[in-house]
């Protein structure tokens, strides 16, 4: 039975996007990749996979459903590497998770940038077909481009000028989101971990270290979101997530949201703002006190790094100590980032993961009273 809520999203119950991949995804990806097999048959299982995850999301209540990100390899490199002019390369002197010595890769722009063709339209249209709740679809943050790798990982022959990129970059994020809107996407959602690593003092220093100053970028980063969203298809929700990192249950960054917070929530023009508060990393809830009245929060309060199911009344308190500071009607609940941001997934079963969210819809069906 779906939550009874406004048809517009967020909803009260809601998810930020990745799922597990299924065993069968990873070796049918596996097989392509060694030319066992071709790229038809791996679509063939992802369309299926897609399906069946559609239908276990509405099962559970979920009113938002996504493709679970099944099509692709990273939730970040996968669009962006698809924009004409950007690579995706090793960086061993990239930033590396908690406890982590695998490899990283960052985006560099090598040429002007442009979109020759739609980037990721054909995942929306496939998921729209087979949901019969809200299809949500979710893309990297344009700042991406940037706080990964600086001014170093942009070229200064294609853009001398910074401002120049933004503008390219601001009108291939544009093109995808009106294609994607006459396909029918009313959900959409940007992905953005560049603030909230602005919230770590050691990220501020290597940003110093590179020559730029960790107090004019979210205000930088806030630009490059509004542009990619200037001009919004009439009807389309808009939201943003940020996170402290999420790769194999490990993270990034650690601290409170109050060195963004102002850019954040008063700066960016986007309708609601999912954000990580599963752990003391995230700090507390009073910077939530700069969110303008009438935009929602979904406090990220469910782990998807850890398999241990929460305790229902401890996240129904942590809601009311976030209500002091945001109106309990204008927030919602989810987990705190997705499940597998990319394909290596965290460390928790399918089992576990779908509890998670069926927890979610529990806690918002005994929170609020129109759920």
């Amino acid at each position: 039975m779906a939550i009874a809520v406004s048809a517009r999203p967020p909803f009260r119950a809601d998810q930020v996007g990745s799922l597990l991949r299924p065993l069968e995804i990873k070796e049918a990806r596996a097989k392509v990749e060694r030319g066992e097999v071709a790229v038809e048959r791996l679509i063939e299982i992802e369309d299926r996979c897609i399906r069946d995850a559609v239908a276990r999301q509405e099962s559970l209540g979920l009113r938002s459903v996504t493709d679970g990100e099944y099509r692709r390899g990273w939730w970040n490199h996968d669009f962006l590497g698809k924009i004409d002019g950007v690579e995706i390369e090793l960086d061993e002197t990239s930033y590396k998770f908690a406890g982590s010595d695998d490899p990283r890769y960052t985006p560099k722009v090598k040429r002007r940038v442009a979109r020759a063709q739609p980037i990721m339209l054909e995942h929306f249209r496939y998921l729209r077909s087979v949901a019969h709740e809200t299809p949500k679809f979710t893309m990297p943050s344009p700042s991406i481009l940037y706080h990964r790798g600086g001014r170093a990982a942009i070229s200064s022959q294609a853009y001398p000028a910074l401002d120049d990129l933004w503008e390219d970059v601001g009108r291939v994020y544009r093109e995808e989101i009106q294609d994607l809107a006459k396909a029918g996407c009313t959900y959409l959602q940007i992905d953005d971990t560049s603030f909230s690593f602005l919230c770590d003092g050691k990220f501020r220093e290597s940003c110093r270290v590179r020559g730029d100053d960790p107090e004019d970028l979210p205000h930088l980063y806030a630009k490059a979101v509004n542009a990619a969203i200037a001009g919004r298809p009439a009807g389309m929700t808009i939201v943003m997530h940020t996170c402290r990192g999420n790769w194999k249950s490990t993270w990034l960054a650690e601290g409170g949201y109050e060195p963004v917070a102002r850019a954040v929530f008063q700066e960016t023009d986007v309708d609601a703002y999912f954000l990580e508060y599963d752990s003391e990393r995230a700090g507390s809830f009073e910077p939530l006190r700069l969110v303008p009245k009438g935009k929602k929060v979904v406090l990220g309060l469910v782990s998807t790094k850890t398999p241990e199911l929460e305790n229902k009344d401890a996240l129904k308190r942590r809601i009311d100590q976030a209500a002091r500071f945001v109106p309990l009607e204008n927030l919602c609940v989810s987990p705190q980032c997705g499940f597998a941001s990319t394909h290596h997934g965290n460390l928790l079963t399918e089992y576990e993961q779908w509890r998670k969210l069926e927890l979610v819809v529990e806690v918002a069906r005994e929170v609020w009273a129109d759920a």
